[in-house]
């Protein structure tokens, strides 16, 4: 089967889960709505084409192959939101600022990122599929929008590196070689803080990795995205399978 198989590294991702307050956390890992979010960008699909969106979610899977979590950055975070007032239009902030019975209404949150975190993605297509793997791995090396990890300050920070490979089984495309980071594998394992186990994460079927004796667990997630304009999202079930390695 032909998957296709691409990294995700930034000095800074976060991977946005459902939020309460002001909280705003980061998932260890990128979740659906995250990767078909980039996998749109790539390929120019605005967030107001609800029909070629709806096509590209039912056109792909994916799983997530984590290398290193990264480690967790809190920013606390403020904004200041004017109050409404349809008789004035405000151009520029010294305006705002100006206005007679101006109120700062500060907003305070935290909000999560993930530093230094390495991901493989592995994609594959449903049937039947309006795109190809070679459309999205051209996309992805020429994208029409400028991609990011979760938010709009989390530039990319290597090449995504995509390819297209024959592989028997998921977990054999997830374990192909990565191109290092640095000159070699051990160097990146040593600064990036690599852990001894390779944690990775999908939908479907229990059976899609080889798990040997290892313990596949399952939850609910609320990424699946609905209508990204008005912000809904609906549940899914993803599973996640540990396995430790050699160094």
């Amino acid at each position: 089967m032909q998957y296709l198989v691409f990294r995700l590294y930034g000095a800074m991702a976060s991977w946005g889960e459902a939020a309460v307050g002001g909280d705003r956390p980061s998932a260890t890992h990128p979740g659906r709505s995250a990767i078909l979010g980039l996998l749109a960008a790539a390929l120019g699909i605005k967030r107001t084409e609800q029909a070629k969106l709806n096509e590209l979610y039912q056109s792909v899977h994916f799983a997530v192959k984590e290398y290193s979590a990264g480690v967790l950055v809190r920013d606390y975070h403020t904004a200041q939101v004017p109050s409404t007032d349809k008789k004035r239009v405000h151009r520029h902030r010294k305006s705002e600022l100006a206005a007679p019975g101006y109120k700062l209404n500060t907003v305070l949150s935290s909000r999560d990122y993930r530093a230094d975190g390495v991901w493989l993605v592995s994609i594959w297509l449903t049937d039947p599929a309006t795109v190809t793997l070679s459309e999205l791995a051209e996309a992805l090396l020429k994208p029409r929008f400028t991609l990011y990890l979760g938010r709009k300050s989390c530039p990319l920070a290597a090449p995504l590196n995509p390819r297209i490979l024959d592989a028997d089984c998921l977990q054999q495309a997830l374990d192909s070689d990565v191109l290092p980071l640095l000159g070699s594998t051990e160097q990146d394992r040593s600064w990036l803080r690599y852990p001894r186990q390779s944690i990775y994460y999908w939908q479907g079927a229990t059976d899609l990795m080889q798990a040997s004796d290892a313990t596949v667990q399952s939850r609910q997630l609320w990424d699946e995205p609905g209508d990204r304009l008005k912000w809904q999202f609906s549940s899914r079930i993803e599973h996640q399978l540990t396995v430790n390695r050699e160094r």
